[in-house]
């Protein structure tokens, strides 16, 4: 879409802001956002058209009336509806995006987003294995991969997960192509959204992996996605490899990937390498790496 030629041209500061929403809206597809992303900016700026008055223009809108705004959402908008520092956050990044769009492209003479304070906010730490509970779980599901019901899918997915960090997601969609055992060794992340490929990767896989897998491949014979399971199906076999070893901790797909990054993190590994192994962005590593260090710094 051409937004200087089309519905673009026609947003100036006397524009409301459901009418600028619509273009906004166009925008954001038009620059690969996702559904749900687009879908939570717009809700955010729904809020706006709720506080403000109904003829508001875009130019006539200030800093303190963004501030007033963001201090009616902190404290329940009249109706004692909280608002998480989570939520909060990210309503404030919809107006930063939405005005400075308009300024970039001249369509307002001043930005009143610019100097309102982002509330950053930091997840907790994630759970993961220390190294006893790490070696446990390998230990017993390679024990059930050899027991007298021999089902080598424990340790062949276990193993994979801790290898190369991969979400759920991903896993869900490897396809036998995916996966090559040859002279060079590595897991190819693909995926199907063009939107996409820059997520998509190469993991080196170690000569231990490629051995249990082509034990898998034998007894299970997947015949294109290499783990044909449902998500929850996955889910427990983590789950029943941590109640088999002992442990408190449920296993999971984001455990497992936590628990790779941290082993790299501890082995040296160069840093980009880790994210890029990781499929993740610059900016989202920023907190990725603060974590991975004080994880780094309280597992033995």
């Amino acid at each position: 879409m051409n937004y200087e030629s089309s519905e673009f041209s026609h947003i100036s500061s006397s524009t409301s802001i459901p009418t600028a929403m619509k273009v906004w809206q166009l925008y954001l597809a038009d620059q690969g956002k996702s559904n749900y992303t687009v879908k939570a900016f717009l809700g955010d700026l729904g809020l706006l058209t709720q506080f403000l008055p109904q003829d508001a223009a875009l130019g006539d809108i200030t800093t303190q009336d963004l501030n007033h705004f963001i201090d009616w959402l902190d404290k329940g908008r009249g109706k004692n509806i909280s608002c998480s520092p989570k939520s909060l956050s990210r309503r404030i990044t919809t107006l930063k995006s939405f005005f400075r769009w308009l300024f970039e492209h001249g369509r307002i003479s001043h930005d009143p987003a610019d100097k309102i304070i982002q509330h950053t906010v930091i997840s907790p730490l994630p759970e993961v294995l220390n190294s006893k509970e790490l070696e446990l779980v390998l230990e017993t599901s390679n024990r059930i991969r050899f027991s007298v019901k021999t089902d080598v899918r424990s340790f062949t997915l276990l193993k994979l997960l801790l290898e190369t960090g991969i979400k759920k997601s991903e896993c869900l969609n490897i396809k036998r192509s995916h996966i090559e055992t040859d002279e060079e060794k590595y897991l190819f992340v693909r995926y199907a959204n063009g939107r996409d490929r820059n997520k998509e990767r190469k993991i080196p896989l170690s000569n231990e992996f490629t051995e249990v897998y082509q034990e898998y491949l034998d007894q299970y014979d997947p015949n294109d996605v290499v783990f044909p399971w449902s998500p929850r199906r996955l889910e427990y076999i983590l789950e029943d490899i941590s109640t088999a070893a002992g442990i408190e901790k449920h296993l999971s797909f984001s455990m497992c990937r936590w628990n790779s990054a941290l082993i790299d993190w501890k082995n040296g590994v160069e840093k980009d390498t880790i994210r890029q192994k990781l499929g993740i962005s610059k900016i989202q590593w920023r907190e990725i790496k603060m974590k991975l260090q004080q994880l780094a710094q309280q597992t033995d």
